[in-house]
């Protein structure tokens, strides 16, 4: 039981029991950076070409939207545009939903 007892005791010559907080430092940038050039980076880059292939939409041009329905664009306003699925068939739908152009 006394083994016990010393084993719970704080060390008698001043060393401490564990690192210093500079120590953890370096490996949490070093983390930092890999999340970042690995997942937040790439998901930025992603979302500045989908926002510029909808600014540069145009009508006439054949898309497919976010719900996988393909169509051609026949009038575009601020944020919205008309999309003609069909003969005599046209939807308005948002601008953001549009999920890329086909060729």
């Amino acid at each position: 039981m006394l083994d016990l007892a010393f084993a719970m005791a704080p060390p008698q010559d001043g060393a401490e029991g564990g690192g210093s907080l500079l120590a953890l430092l370096p490996p949490m940038i070093m983390m930092f950076m890999i999340f970042y050039f690995v997942l937040i980076r790439p998901q930025q880059k992603k979302q500045q070409e989908a926002r510029k292939m909808v600014e540069e939409l145009k009508e006439g041009d054949t898309v497919v939207t976010l719900s996988g329905i393909h169509g051609t664009i026949k009038k575009l306003k601020d944020d919205t545009v008309m999309l003609q699925i069909a003969d005599n068939v046209r939807v308005k739908i948002n601008r953001s939903s549009i999920g890329g152009k086909k060729d």
